[in-house]
């Protein structure tokens, strides 16, 4: 029987994880879906997943809606692109009869291109928007105060002279209003001098503090990243929940989604500057133990948050600059506008190829991440 209860429980997981997986894929295509059919492009298909077909139907209008054996990922391929990736070819179009062309991805004009291809993200960004305005507004948020609880002995805390009952107001003139922004910013400073401004006894006093390098525990694992050794206060005047109206909701909701993005760009020049271990970057392994673990530790609720968070995320990676992501083809898109004329299909093709290896180089770095915190430890 425990074996048994121990494989139910894995399913549980794997379909946790595909559900997560799949609504943040479904969310992204449909954006470049819905805009494209808007401009009148015809769509030949749209799969979630890459490989060979498990299932799919034809719609009314002729689109091939697919799912495929690969779940990590998804395209919608336009009428007179010549493959997934919406490689343009000039010589393709040209081979169109006006009427195919009024319907091809390629004959449309520059703006409706660009707005096809920056549909997807949008939309990642928006359902991360209505998740985060949703949870505001049933759940409201419970918030810490910054208030030192606890310094532990002969931590970064300690020698620098926090002290209990210390309130956290700015570091390195950064607001602070939560024991999490504190976290937040201290995370990803290691080995830096940070200036701490707090209120002690009804009074400003400034302090250095530098971070250290240690190995905690997140819903992905172990993970390297700063901490100065203090603990969150357990009063509970120190704990308030928030309650947030529709209005508040949905600014609150803008914010969170804004939040996940700086985040991102904060964590990424901190891995380039060495601050933080390239450990913090997680991959299709990780991200399934942390929806097994948010879904038994939160539930539904925080699988929601979880979804936001990454749909979010997935937003903000597919703008990267990097040819094959969506960036990179309103980077194409950039060039083609500045140069006024469509770009050759030879420098197109050594674009993409230049983002596939940068890809896949990424794709190999997670793999070995993986193997390193689960296998190699």
């Amino acid at each position: 029987m425990p074996i048994l209860s121990g494989l139910v429980q894995v399913l549980i997981e794997i379909v946790e994880y595909l559900a997560v997986l799949i609504t943040i894929i479904f969310v992204h295509e449909f954006g470049h879906f819905i805009v494209g059919r808007w401009c009148g492009v015809k769509v030949d298909a749209f799969s979630i997943g890459f490989g060979p077909e498990l299932f799919g139907f034809y719609d009314r209008k002729g689109t091939r809606w697919r799912a495929a054996l690969i779940p990590f990922g998804g395209y919608v391929k336009f009428f007179g692109d010549p493959n997934a990736a919406s490689t343009q070819d000039p010589n393709a179009l040209a081979g169109l009869t006006p009427a195919e062309r009024a319907v091809s991805l390629g004959g449309q004009s520059l703006a409706k291109r660009a707005a096809i291809v920056a549909a997807g993200p949008i939309f990642n960004f928006l359902l991360a928007f209505v998740i985060f305005a949703g949870l505001l507004y049933v759940n409201g948020r419970y918030v810490m105060t910054p208030r030192v609880g606890e310094v532990i002995a002969n931590s970064a805390a300690a020698q620098a002279g926090l002290q209990s009952g210390d309130i956290v107001k700015s570091i390195d003139g950064e607001k602070v209003e939560t024991f999490s922004d504190m976290v937040q910013i201290v995370s990803l400073s290691s080995g830096v001098p940070l200036k701490f401004v707090v209120e002690r006894a009804g009074a400003p006093v400034t302090l250095t503090v530098t971070p250290r390098t240690e190995e905690v525990d997140s819903p992905v694992g172990k993970q390297h990243a700063g901490r100065i050794g203090v603990k969150a206060s357990q009063d509970e005047a120190d704990m308030h929940h928030v309650e947030y109206n529709i209005v508040q909701a949905m600014g609150g909701g803008a914010s969170d989604t804004v939040g996940v993005v700086t985040g991102s760009v904060a964590g990424i020049r901190a891995m380039i500057s060495g601050r933080v271990g390239t450990d913090q970057i997680s991959g299709p392994v990780e991200i399934a133990t942390a929806t097994g673990n948010i879904a038994r530790n939160f539930g539904f609720g925080g699988l929601l948050a979880l979804i936001a968070i990454l749909s979010s995320s997935v937003g903000f990676a597919n703008l990267l600059p990097i040819p094959i992501l969506d960036g990179g083809h309103l980077m194409f898109f950039g060039l083609e506008a500045i140069k006024r004329a469509p770009l050759s299909q030879r420098f197109q093709e050594r674009g993409t190829m230049v983002g596939a290896l940068i890809i896949a180089c990424l794709i190999f770095f997670v793999i070995f991440n993986s193997l390193h915190r689960y296998v190699m430890k």
